[in-house]
């Protein structure tokens, strides 16, 4: 199975994107997040018509929002809310044959890395804090599920262009890497990117659009990732990071991540 996840900031206004990733990548399973659009107004039609005549989202006007499309049946869909609020971050799909996966858009958390002055900092600690407590009840050792999503955060430091730069910038604090590993550990969960990739080699999949040039730059972060119950470590089988979406025309921020597996 070929799983491709992607922040595509919007579904309706890059969806000539979608039809380019979906041609070209060729995935079984496409993980979108910041789709951007009330369940009413989504592209349902749109999408079957590329092919992925299962589909499951869970959407809100203008703001976040995810979704799941599959080649392969859908048995169950399930939308998860967190820390008390339905902001439409967590999307759970059982496909036929067994296999999870789960959608997930976790805070951005604004830009003061300080809970106590910045609301949305403390929406995403807890948000990590509660998806760990999550985790580690939530599969058994034979269980095969893939979490996949924009988590922005960027854990290691060759994620981001700059550690030392980085540390007091949100998405590579300490804190929110401490939390997001501990989220990861809660459950075992292998990181199916990097386990192809050196941890020592930099990796992004993240470039502001406030960068005239980022190409030249090079300022990203890796943000988006795909993770695996240990059941389903022996049949990874390849990754990528498909860097050449940024310079799209009219991108995302965010680049497609593929990882190919045997089920």
């Amino acid at each position: 199975m070929r799983l491709v996840t992607w922040n595509i900031n919007s579904i309706r206004l890059r969806f000539d994107l979608l039809r380019q990733v979906a041609m070209v990548m060729a995935p079984d399973v496409i993980c979108l997040q910041e789709i951007k659009v009330d369940d009413p107004l989504f592209p349902l039609a749109d999408c079957q018509a590329l092919g992925y005549p299962h589909v499951a989202f869970h959407g809100m006007k203008g703001y976040n929002g995810v979704a799941v499309l599959s080649k392969r049946p859908i048995e169950v869909a399930e939308p998860l809310s967190r820390c008390g609020r339905d902001d439409r971050r967590h999307l759970m799909v059982r496909l036929e044959g067994g296999v999870q996966v789960h959608c997930l858009y976790i805070p951005a958390g604004g830009d003061i890395p300080d809970p106590e002055a910045n609301d949305k900092f403390a929406h995403k600690l807890d948000f990590l804090r509660e998806l760990a407590v999550w985790a580690a009840g939530a599969f058994t050792p034979g269980d095969r599920a893939i979490l996949a999503g924009d988590f922005n955060v960027a854990p290691l430091e060759s994620d981001v262009w700059s550690h030392k730069q980085m540390l007091k910038v949100i998405s590579h604090t300490p804190i929110e890497v401490e939390l997001l590993n501990d989220f990861q550990a809660s459950a075992g969960l292998v990181d199916a990117v990097r386990h192809f990739v050196p941890a020592s080699e930099r990796l992004y999949t993240w470039w502001s659009y406030r960068s005239n040039d980022w190409q030249r730059n090079d300022r990203g972060r890796r943000l988006d990732h795909v993770w695996v119950t240990p059941a389903l470590v022996p049949g990874l089988r390849s990754a990528l990071v498909a860097r050449e979406a940024r310079s799209w025309t009219q991108p995302s921020d965010h680049v497609p991540v593929m990882v190919d597996l045997d089920l």
